[in-house]
């Protein structure tokens, strides 16, 4: 099933949120802190990671915040994914992060977070997650490190939020203007959260030869809160441009751009409580079937199933190619 979109251009998205409100077993997940350096760039990359303590190494999932955001964001997925038994990796990138706005006079923050959406913090940020999988790996061989052998880095997933698509994306190896790409062929499978066809290209030309597993979530009202004119169909533009295999889509009925946060600020107010439910389940049977191989989790996938037995009503929208 394919929907179409509006072929516009769409600038880049912000996404700054607080603290959880989605209750997780914390009985069983265990959250680390790290600030490792990457000497070439001068750059620190602070990630926050969620585990639990298992026999056997677990798959790594990681996860780009929006634009304004930071490693704190979207701890409902973090602590959810990892009960499952997945490493979760949340990285934060300096120059997009909340340090751009929370400093800023009020008046001032949109226009701050407008610059920050640059050509430069996306290439840093693409950088970042090359980097964080190279960390990783030193870790997980490293004698006395916390995380020493937890981590399968054979099954790696990438996700993220807004500009956290965008990283996604990039690290995916869609293609940009001057046929320029910026993919990591270590990551396996790909979940993009409002996701925007970005300018310059036709979609079907930027991400038409995308053969990797893809998971795309967006919602009937998925705006831009800096850029009131942008058109929630659009983000659809993307998914309309895979090629067959592999490739899904949810569209969340009345789904914010707020929708995928964990912000208890004034633009979450109007959250369907049934969504970050439908996203927990969704999200894992994804990782479980392309990260884990769980042929059942695919099967599931390419159902109804995803929105009937997650407590979506009707007016959601689930889709595949196979």
């Amino acid at each position: 099933m394919v929907r179409s979109g509006l072929a516009v251009q769409v600038a880049l998205i912000v996404f700054v949120m607080g603290s959880a409100s989605v209750e997780a077993d914390n009985s069983v997940v265990r959250e680390l802190r790290f600030e490792p350096v990457h000497t070439d760039r001068s750059r620190t990359v602070p990630v926050k990671i969620y585990l639990r303590s298992l026999p056997t190494a677990q798959p790594v999932v990681l996860f780009s915040h929006g634009l304004g955001g930071s490693r704190e964001d979207n701890a409902y997925l973090g602590r959810y994914w990892a009960a499952a038994g997945y490493v979760a990796v949340f990285m934060q990138h300096a120059g997009s992060d909340e340090s751009v706005w929370k400093s800023v006079p009020a008046g001032q923050r949109v226009a701050a977070l407008k610059a920050a959406a640059s050509v430069s913090s996306f290439l840093q940020r693409n950088a970042d997650v090359s980097f964080v999988i190279d960390k990783l790996a030193a870790w997980n061989r490293s004698d006395g490190h916390e995380l020493r052998g937890q981590m399968n880095l054979d099954q790696i997933g990438m996700s993220g939020h807004s500009f956290g698509a965008v990283t996604t994306l990039a690290v995916a190896g869609r293609k940009f203007p001057f046929d320029r790409s910026f993919p990591d062929d270590r990551i396996d499978a790909f979940l993009a959260m409002s996701p925007q066809p970005g300018k310059g290209l036709d979609p079907k030309e930027a991400f038409g030869r995308l053969a990797s597993p893809i998971l795309c979530m967006t919602g009937t009202k998925d705006s831009s809160p800096i850029n009131p004119t942008l058109p929630p169909l659009a983000r659809q533009e993307v998914y309309a441009a895979l090629p067959p295999g592999d490739k899904y889509q949810l569209v969340l009925k009345d789904g914010e751009h707020s929708a995928f946060s964990d912000s208890r600020r004034r633009w979450a107010k109007h959250r369907d409580p049934a969504h970050h439910p439908a996203i927990q389940k969704i999200s894992l049977m994804f990782w479980n079937a392309y990260l884990k191989g769980n042929a059942e989790a695919e099967a599931w996938l390419q159902s109804k199933k995803p929105i009937k037995n997650t407590g979506l009503n009707d007016g959601n929208v689930w889709e595949w190619k196979e």
